[in-house]
């Protein structure tokens, strides 16, 4: 008898749709026509490489000929075409990578050795890196300041470059630059060397 009532009761409770009521259950109208089942898939061809500037048109008959013209050449000439087409456009000479203070273990060979009294005949230096070793917490600010003033970075940039330190801050300068940066950094709190 008990579990008639109870069973009763359980059925006797409103269902959710009439607690929330007509306004909460909504038909789903898709805004989209549906695809035609008949239809066939498009196929698309992929090309063989992935280029992230899209596709290029064809090239002229002109550059087709020159490339051809260019792999008629001899080897000799070829080479020749480079360094050529780079002082005809002008474009930048490429900077040498010194290897100084560099071990090049095996890699040196038969020279490797005899490479010690040449290192002492080299050159003096001409261009010089300035590194921010430490600066003082108080004079943060002036330091930024002073990094702002010798190289083209926002406040931003600038921050995060001396909060790294020890940090490069300008490459390649020459001597009176470097003692001038490290002089007016030295003003400012901070401590810089000349590398």
């Amino acid at each position: 008898m008990n579990l008639v009532r109870l069973v009763k009761a359980v059925c006797a409770r409103p269902s959710i749709r009439e607690i929330m009521g007509p306004l909460q259950v909504l038909a789903f109208q898709h805004d989209f026509v549906p695809r035609d089942p008949n239809a066939k898939s498009k196929r698309f061809k992929y090309p063989q490489v992935y280029d992230p500037y899209g596709p290029r048109p064809p090239p002229s008959d002109k550059v087709v000929e020159l490339a051809e013209r260019i792999a008629a050449l001899p080897p000799e000439e070829r080479r020749q075409i480079g360094p050529t087409l780079t002082e005809r456009l002008r474009h930048p000479k490429m900077q040498v990578i010194a290897d100084e203070g560099m071990d090049l273990g095996a890699q040196g060979g038969a020279g490797a050795g005899a490479g010690a009294p040449k290192a002492e005949e080299k050159k003096e230096k001409t261009a010089f890196d300035v590194k921010l070793e430490k600066f003082d917490a108080a004079a943060k600010i002036k330091v930024i300041k002073e990094v702002r003033a010798f190289t083209n970075l926002g406040l931003k940039e600038a921050k995060e470059l001396v909060e790294k330190a020890p940090v490069i801050l300008k490459q390649g300068i020459t001597k009176d630059e470097a003692n001038d940066i490290m002089e007016k950094i030295k003003a400012a709190g901070g401590v810089a060397v000349m590398e």
